[in-house]
């Protein structure tokens, strides 16, 4: 089994920051990439950014310059720096890991965190 657990979220005025982590446990043999997604109230969940193992990233286009997404692979963790948050920003983050569990197969599988919740408000 592999878990994902996220933390860091909270209430934050406008303007201000949060440091989102996400550490993966459990049975894994090695992790490709790993991922934020926002899921905002009455909205699908949305790609926030995507970093691969070599440390490539991508962001949404709504978040370029604003966050920054990067990974410690000796922990299995990644984290989502955000900067210059706006209202818009309030939603729960979900990380996303694209694991291979030690399970005997070649198999990669998307592994889910349950969520941290982020609010943006004055």
């Amino acid at each position: 089994q592999v878990q994902l657990v996220e933390s860091g979220g909270g209430l934050v005025q406008p303007g201000g920051s949060l440091r989102l982590s996400c550490a993966a446990s459990g049975s894994i043999f090695s992790i490709n990439a790993m991922a934020w997604f926002r899921q905002a109230p009455g909205k699908e969940r949305e790609l926030v950014a995507h970093i691969t193992s070599g440390g490539s990233t991508n962001y949404a286009d709504s978040v370029k310059g604003r966050f920054t997404i990067s990974r410690d692979n000796a922990k299995n963790t990644v984290y989502l720096q955000m900067n210059s948050l706006k209202p818009e920003d309030t939603a729960v983050y979900y990380c996303n890991a694209d694991t291979k569990p030690i399970d005997g197969t070649y198999n990669y599988y998307d592994y889910w965190g349950k969520g941290t919740l982020v609010t943006v408000s004055s």
